[in-house]
């Protein structure tokens, strides 16, 4: 973790600043909503699992939580969204912003206690989320303050080469959100993800992966003592769930032509990130 730098606010600090900053947007008739961990760790506190999140320690025992506030918003709102960063006195990334501005923008907080990173329409790393582009009928509408769980689970299955703080993310929305097979607000909607994946091998086969990585990892929770029963039985299931809608789902041309190459080929995206 060399070099990683830390949100300087405690978690709550973060999270109150977090959601204002969601409110003051949504009192503007702008779209933002909060993703990543903060977004897990959001749903966790407001579903009571909370200290369940803070116990699993995502970077390691004493070390903070939380390396920057990631939101998504959309393209269509960018020039306000600008504007209203200036005016809260954070610094845009000039060259971020004029290259990607398209598709994210960069603000430093006033203190540089921490950045942001806000992404348009859609997350493009190892693989693509869509969030939709016209603001009123896209996904971003049904989370508040932060991105649906459906989407939440998109955004870290999407990750070619996931680490055990993602995976610790993924076992928490699972402990936290019940996977159903329709679109509920408090739920991950098991029958869209196995939508999207039905129709991207690739997509499906990094998504699968890391589902069984999360299986791997909270057996070891258990085993460790770190997380109760209950609540790791309670994940399985739901993992054991959504796998199971993902494998059953009817796969499309394009899902089969591709799965005939497999692993031959490259199936991801390399993630050049942008420089901070």
């Amino acid at each position: 973790m060399s070099g990683m730098h830390f949100v300087e606010m405690s978690e709550g600090e973060f999270l109150k600043e977090a959601t204002g900053i969601v409110e003051k947007a949504q009192s503007r008739g702008l779209c933002l909503r909060v993703m990543g961990s903060l977004a897990v760790y959001i749903n966790s506190v407001n579903n009571g699992y909370g200290d369940v999140f803070r116990s699993l320690a995502r970077f390691g025992e004493g070390m903070p939580l939380f390396t920057d506030l990631d939101l998504a918003a959309y393209v269509k709102q960018r020039d306000h969204i600008d504007k209203l960063f200036k005016e809260m006195s954070f610094e845009p990334d000039a060259m971020v912003n004029s290259i990607f501005g398209h598709k994210r923008l960069i603000y430093y907080h006033p203190e540089r206690k921490y950045h942001t990173d806000v992404f348009l329409n859609r997350l493009e790393f190892s693989h693509d989320v869509e969030f939709g582009e016209k603001p009123g009928s896209g996904r971003l509408e049904l989370g508040y303050p932060t991105i649906s769980p459906t989407d939440i689970v998109l955004e870290k299955l999407q990750i070619h080469q996931i680490n055990r703080k993602d995976l610790i993310d993924l076992i928490m929305v699972f402990i936290v959100h019940d996977v159903q097979e329709r679109s509920t607000r408090n739920a991950v909607d098991g029958a869209y993800i196995a939508r999207i994946l039905s129709d991207d091998w690739g997509f499906w086969y990094d998504a699968t992966t890391n589902l069984s990585m999360v299986k791997t990892l909270l057996d070891e929770f258990t085993k460790e003592g770190k997380l109760k029963a209950g609540l790791s039985q309670t994940a399985m299931q739901r993992v054991d769930k959504l796998l199971n809608m993902v494998m059953s789902c009817p796969k499309s041309r394009n899902w089969e032509k591709r799965a005939k190459a497999g692993t031959n080929k490259p199936w991801f995206k390399e993630v050049d990130d942008v420089v901070r």
